[in-house]
């Protein structure tokens, strides 16, 4: 199944190298993956994933194991933002 999965800020440099401009890709995943499954593909830093969320819908990260995607979510994943 296809999803879109867009990465913000510095954890868009995990994104595949040979992608179109910007923050997102189309990616396909087996059917039954979750949001965990996705972060792990990518090798995402645990510390670095701070905002979750699946069609805009948070995914606390007690839920990410869980949370099965379905054709045409988008899930967007964001690190942790200071500022002043």
């Amino acid at each position: 199944m296809r999803i879109t999965f867009k990465l913000f800020a510095m954890l868009a440099e995990h994104l595949p190298a040979d992608r179109p401009p910007g923050n997102a890709v189309d990616l396909e995943v087996p059917d039954g993956s979750t949001v965990a499954a996705v972060i792990e593909r990518f090798q995402l830093p645990p510390a670095l994933v701070h905002l979750v969320l699946v069609n805009g819908s948070y995914v606390a990260a007690d839920q990410r194991a869980a949370r099965v995607l379905a054709e045409g979510d988008a899930l967007a994943i964001w690190p942790p933002i200071a500022g002043g």
